[in-house]
């Protein structure tokens, strides 16, 4: 489904600049610290990681979308190690110091419960993970995500599902968005940063 998305897209689906999440919270950025982006599509989260000085490791299942990743880490000289990989061929074992996870919201509940596993055994003790979601208000407005509400994050479901981490940021609000032609208009969400015990 996705390499058909992107494939049949023209140009950036998701526009080239990172997801506001980032851009709003650099302090979420280590020099040289190592960060892993999963479902990165077309590379404009893991490209502005790099931008700012991190080793980034990205996958995604959409070779279209990786190609993307690596031609806009050329356009502004940085380096990214891009893979094409489906979620449960990726090798979890593998620990960074950030994880971000931004509109991974592909997910039902039981894939979601593997998917938050995966997410915390990727981390260094003392590694955040970064979530980046749309809340259930977000159903019926059509500006991005899935039209499941059994996908849309909860400020109480995250929480339980890191309980016992320490959490730096856990925010609920309304946005306009603008990223490329995929996500425009308004938009309900969730951002929520962990740091793994």
């Amino acid at each position: 489904m996705w390499e058909e998305r992107y494939s049949n897209s023209d140009g950036y689906l998701f526009g080239t600049e990172p997801a506001v999440v980032l851009a709003e919270n650099p302090w979420l950025l280590r020099d040289k610290g190592t960060a892993l982006c999963v479902a990165d599509g077309e590379g404009r989260n893991g490209v502005h990681l790099a931008r700012h000085g991190m080793q980034v490791t990205a996958f995604d299942p959409a070779p279209t979308a990786v190609a993307r990743a690596e031609q806009l880490a050329a356009d502004v000289g940085v380096t990214i190690d891009t893979n094409v990989s489906d979620w449960d061929d990726w090798d979890w074992s593998k620990q960074y110091d950030l994880v971000a996870a931004i509109f991974i919201q592909f997910a039902d509940p039981a894939f979601r419960e593997r998917q938050f596993k995966n997410l915390q055994s990727a981390l260094h003790s003392g590694g955040r993970i970064l979530l980046h979601g749309y809340r259930p208000e977000q159903i019926g407005r059509g500006t991005g995500g899935p039209p499941f509400i059994e996908n849309m994050y909860t400020e109480e479901l995250l929480r339980d599902a890191f309980a016992g981490w320490d959490i730096e940021r856990c925010a609920i609000y309304d946005r306009d968005q603008q990223s490329g032609s995929a996500h425009v208009g308004q938009a309900a969400l969730i951002d929520f940063v962990a740091r793994k015990p």
